[in-house]
């Protein structure tokens, strides 16, 4: 089993596949993972979601984010704080409250952008990563690099709840019409809130649900820049998902494509569009192939040496 492996017969193991690894020159940004070495040997057709899963803290190495979003882990994350003065992280029991250093300050950052607006007292963090990043056990697809947190919609009424509190409440659902529009919970400080995050040079994308951005789109009456940053996409209703792009210097951290040009909100409408009137199904489309789950092989190979470091 994964868990009986021992860190001594799993440091030996990738010795081999790390060798290609110990360059100490700084390499060009990379600009997909197929670029990037793969972890080789026996433990590359091993769960990559149960080794990761397993990982209770962060591995103490230089701060670095590997591969990308969806395909990747992080070396030297940091824990956010359960409880700090504008922020409260949420389902503790995940241990999903860990992040790369420039997440951790960008959502100290904001928390306190949050305090600032009328009815908020700060942010309630969802999930980000878990200690070594790489695949979770359950939930999302990516959050793998320490660089994605969710954000909840639910304004922090009190930065005072217990561990089971924050097992027990749920965060507010902002759609309408399966989202569409947003519904009466919807307010002025969500676009106040979601504009400051867009603003921010760190952020590379925001997802929401189409209709918020398409409220936005109609909201805004200034500059229209950041909109650019706000994706729609599917659920996204009860939280926001904040990405940053890859920090300075991180050489084979993959940075995902930059969003097309313009504030987009001709796409978000478009979804709204298709939500109220959906196109018929298409008879000659191939029915979808089931995911499968990654194995390390299927990682860089840095991530085989932040399973093994201590």
């Amino acid at each position: 089993m994964i868990r009986t492996l021992t860190r001594l017969t799993l440091a030996s193991t990738l010795a081999l596949a790390l060798a290609s690894c110990s360059d100490d020159r700084p390499a060009p940004r990379a600009t997909s993972t197929d670029e990037l070495p793969k972890v080789t040997g026996v433990i590359s057709s091993k769960s990559a979601k149960q080794l990761f899963g397993a990982q209770n803290v962060s591995a103490r190495l230089t701060p670095a984010a590997f591969g990308s979003y969806s395909k990747g882990c992080v070396a030297g994350a940091q824990q956010l704080p359960e409880t700090g003065p504008t922020w409260q992280a949420m389902r503790l029991s995940r241990n999903r409250n860990w992040g790369h250093p420039e997440l951790i300050g960008f959502l100290e950052d904001l928390s306190r952008k949050a305090a600032a607006l009328p009815g908020w007292n700060g942010l309630y963090v969802g999930d980000m990563s878990q200690p070594r990043g790489g695949p979770m056990t359950s939930g999302h697809a990516s959050h793998q690099m320490g660089l994605d947190a969710d954000i909840w919609m639910r304004p922090t009424d009190s930065l005072h709840l217990s561990r089971q509190q924050r097992e027990d409440i749920s965060s507010i659902s902002m759609r309408r019409a399966a989202g569409a529009y947003v519904n009466d919970k919807w307010t002025p400080q969500h676009h106040a809130l979601l504009k400051a995050a867009a603003q921010d040079p760190r952020v590379a994308r925001i997802f929401v649900f189409p209709g918020a951005k398409v409220q936005m789109c109609n909201d805004e009456t200034g500059d229209r820049a950041w909109l650019r940053k706000i994706r729609p996409w599917y659920g996204h209703h009860y939280h926001f998902h904040v990405r940053l792009a890859c920090p300075r210097g991180d050489s084979s951290c993959v940075n995902q494509a930059p969003p097309p040009p313009g504030d987009g909100c001709a796409d978000a409408q478009a979804w709204v569009n298709n939500i109220l009137n959906p196109p018929p199904p298409d008879p000659d489309a191939p029915a979808p192939k089931p995911k499968r789950d990654l194995v390390m092989g299927d990682l860089p190979a840095q991530c085989a040496s932040v399973l093994a470091a201590r």
